[in-house]
C-alpha cells in the first residue's frame, strides 16, 4: 500500500530552520517563508495571466550543452520568412485539430479513458483513470496551450491510482508508456511538482510487476491495491516489447526520486537480454516469465517486438548506457541482414518477419517506426561511414514505402498491414550487387516510385483489417527524416497526410479511426489516446521551429513523450551500482 502522505523536503528544511533561536535566523526564516509563499501564489494563479507570461522557454530542464555521450546534432537550415509563414500556418492547423480532439474528449468523455469520436460516448480500456488526459499533457505544453494544461493538471492532482478501482489489474506496458511516460515528460517540460508526485505514485503501483518472477521479467498486469500480479494474457509468457520498453521511464524516475528499486528492476531485465545467446542480434518476440528463456523462433520488428529494439538506442541516448548501445548495433546488423527486403517491380523497401527460418513478406504500419529509429541512430551515434550510409538509406527507403502506402490509397491514409509479394528480394544482397556494378543510379530501395492508384500495380495488397487506426508511426519517421536530412519534401508529405486525416477522420466530437482506406470507407467509433500523444504531436513538431525538442537534449519514449537526456552523477552511479 502507498503512504497517504509524503514529506516535502522543502517544508522539512523550513521547519528545521524555524527551530533556531537566533533572532537573525528568525528574520531570515520569515523572508524565506514570504518569498516561498509569493512564488506558490503566482504558480497557483498562472491560468489567470494567460499564455503570454508562461512561455515554453520558462522551464528548460536540460543542460545548455548536451551530455558527452550524444553526438552534436546538425539542424535543418532555417526557412525563409515566406516559407516560415506557410509552416507556421500549418502548425496552427495541427494545433486547432488537437484542440478539437481535446475538447471533444474533455467535455464528452473525461474522466474516462478515451472518446468514442462518432457517437460522443466514452470507453475505458486502460484503467479508467483518464488515459487521454495523461497522454496529452506534454502535447498541450509543447503546443503552448497553458490554460488547458493547467486545467488538466488541476483535475487529476488528487487522483490516487491505488484507490480508485477496487481489485483492478493495470496492464504494465500500456500504463508505463502512456501514464508514467506522460507524467514524467509533462513534469520535465513544466516543472510542476504535482506531476512528479503522481509519477512516483504510479511507479510504486507498477513496480510490483517485477517482484513475483524468478527471472525478474515484469508480468502482464499488476493489482493496483494489493500488488499481486496476473500472467493470464499469454499464460506464462511476456512479449519482448512489453518487457523491454520500460527502461526510459523507470530510469528517469530513479534519477528524479533516488529510488534504487526503480533502476534495479529494469536493469535486471536488460541484463537478462544481454546475457541470452541470441542469433544475429535478433530477439524472439516471446519470453518465459518464470525462467527468462526465449520461446519459439519468431523474429519481427512489428507488433510484440517493435519498441524493444527502439529502447536499446534510446537508453544510450538517455544516459549513455554502453551495453545498450552495443546491443543496438548488434540488433540493427541482424535486422539489415535478415529482415529488410525490396519488392521486385516498384523497388519498395520493407521489413518483414522471420518465423522458424521462413521469411514472411508483410509490412505492418507499426513497423514504420523503424526508419525513424535508423535515422535517429545515424544522426546521434559515431558510426563508421559505411554503416552510417546503410542506416541512412534504410531510413529513407522505409519511410518512403510507409508514406507512399498512404498516397496509393483513395483516402490518402495508410493501411494497417501491407502483404508484400513472395518474390521480394533481400535488400542487402541488392546493395552489394549495386556496389559491384559501380553504384550506378540510386541505391536499391531509394528510387521513390510515384503513387499508384491501381491496386494490381502496387506490388502489395492491403492486409486485414484494411483500416487506418490513427496510428503515428509513419508521421513519426517523416518527422525524424525532416530533422536529420533537412529535405523539405518530408514536411510536404507530412502535411498531405495531415490533410487526409482532417478530411476523412474528423467527426463532430474529435477524430475517428477509418475502416477501409481504399474503398467503402467508414468511421470507427474510437479515438485512441495515442492520436493526441503521438500523431498530432509529431505533425506539430514537423512544422514547428527545428530548435524545439532537439535530439541532443531529449529522447522520445515509444508513446512520443520527450524525456530529457542526462548523465548519472558519481553519487548516483555508486548508489545504483552503475558500471557502464
Amino acid at each position: 500500500m502507498l503512504p497517504t502522505h509524503r514529506p516535502n523536503p522543502a517544508t522539512e528544511s523550513l521547519s528545521r530552520l524555524s527551530k533556531g533561536s537566533n533572532p537573525f535566523s528568525k528574520f531570515i526564516t520569515r523572508w524565506v517563508i514570504l518569498i516561498c509563499s509569493v512564488v506558490v501564489l503566482l504558480w497557483l494563479a498562472r491560468p489567470l495571466f494567460g499564455d503570454m507570461l508562461w512561455d515554453a522557454s520558462v522551464f528548460q530542464f536540460y543542460p545548455p550543452v548536451p551530455p558527452p555521450h550524444v553526438r552534436p546534432i546538425r539542424l535543418p537550415p532555417p526557412p525563409t520568412p515566406e516559407e516560415q509563414q506557410v509552416w507556421e500556418s500549418r502548425k496552427i492547423e495541427v494545433r486547432d485539430a488537437f484542440k478539437h480532439a481535446w475538447g471533444g474528449y474533455r467535455f464528452r468523455a473525461f474522466p474516462h479513458d478515451e472518446l468514442r469520436a462518432v457517437t460522443g460516448d466514452y470507453s475505458d480500456k486502460f484503467n479508467g483513470w483518464g488515459v487521454t488526459l495523461f497522454d496529452s499533457l506534454d502535447t498541450m505544453w509543447i503546443m503552448g496551450l497553458r490554460g488547458e494544461f493547467a486545467d488538466a493538471v488541476s483535475s487529476v492532482k488528487d487522483l490516487r491510482f491505488n484507490a480508485t478501482m477496487p481489485n483492478h489489474y493495470a496492464p504494465f506496458f500500456e500504463t508505463t508508456i502512456r501514464y508514467l511516460g506522460g507524467l514524467l515528460s509533462a513534469y520535465a517540460l513544466s516543472g510542476d511538482g504535482t506531476l512528479l508526485w503522481l509519477a512516483d505514485e504510479m511507479g510504486q503501483v507498477l513496480v510490483p510487476a517485477f517482484r513475483f518472477t524468478e527471472s525478474g521479467l515484469p508480468t502482464y498486469s499488476v493489482n493496483v491495491e494489493t500488488g499481486t500480479v496476473k500472467l493470464d494474457r499469454y499464460k506464462q509468457t511476456i512479449l519482448f516489447a512489453e518487457a523491454a520498453s520500460c527502461q526510459l521511464e523507470f530510469k528517469y524516475l530513479a534519477k528524479l526520486t533516488g529510488r534504487k528499486e526503480y533502476y534495479d528492476r529494469v536493469q535486471r531485465v536488460m541484463e537478462l537480454f544481454y546475457n541470452t545467446n541470441v542469433t544475429d542480434g535478433l530477439l524472439t518476440d516471446r519470453w518465459d516469465v518464470k525462467d527468462g528463456t526465449p520461446i519459439g523462433a519468431h523474429y519481427t520488428i512489428g507488433a510484440m517486438s517493435d519498441s524493444g529494439y527502439e529502447y536499446f538506442l534510446k537508453q544510450w541516448l538517455l544516459s549513455g548506457d554502453e551495453r545498450a548501445l552495443e546491443q543496438y548495433l548488434n540488433s540493427t546488423e541482424g535486422i539489415i541482414n535478415n529482415l529488410i527486403y525490396i519488392t521486385p517491380t516498384r523497388g519498395l523497401m520493407y521489413a518483414g518477419d522471420l518465423d522458424r527460418g521462413m521469411f514472411l513478406h508483410r509490412f505492418e504500419h507499426l513497423s514504420c517506426f523503424l526508419p525513424g529509429m535508423f535515422a535517429l541512430g545515424a544522426a546521434t551515434l559515431d558510426l563508421p561511414p559505411e554503416t552510417r550510409e546503410l542506416h541512412e538509406w534504410i531510413a529513407q527507403g522505409l519511410t518512403y514505402t510507409c508514406t507512399v502506402s498512404y498516397f496509393d490509397q483513395k483516402s490518402g491514409l495508410g493501411p494497417e498491414t501491407m502483404v508484400m509479394p513472395y518474390d521480394g528480394i533481400r535488400w542487402i544482397d541488392q546493395v552489394e550487387k549495386w556496389k559491384e556494378e559501380g553504384r550506378v543510379g540510386p541505391p536499391p530501395g531509394l528510387s521513390e516510385p510515384p503513387p499508384e492508384k491501381i491496386p494490381a500495380k502496387r506490388d502489395y495488397t492491403n492486409g486485414w483489417p484494411p483500416d487506418y487506426l490513427l496510428r503515428p508511426e509513419t508521421v513519426e519517421s517523416i518527422f525524424y527524416l525532416w530533422r536529420t536530412t533537412g529535405d523539405v519534401k518530408w514536411r510536404e508529405r507530412g502535411y498531405a497526410i495531415f490533410q487526409a486525416i482532417n478530411e476523412t477522420a474528423r467527426t463532430e466530437y474529435g477524430f475517428a479511426s477509418v475502416r477501409g482506406v481504399d474503398k467503402e470507407m467508414s468511421q470507427i467509433d474510437d479515438m485512441p489516446s495515442y492520436f493526441l500523444a503521438e500523431t498530432l504531436k509529431y505533425l506539430y513538431l514537423l512544422f514547428d521551429d527545428t530548435h524545439s525538442i532537439t535530439f541532443d537534449h531529449w529522447v522520445f519514449n515509444t508513446e512520443a513523450h520527450p524525456i530529457p537526456i542526462f548523465s548519472w552523477t558519481d553519487a548516483e552511479r555508486k548508489a545504483f551500482n552503475i558500471t557502464s
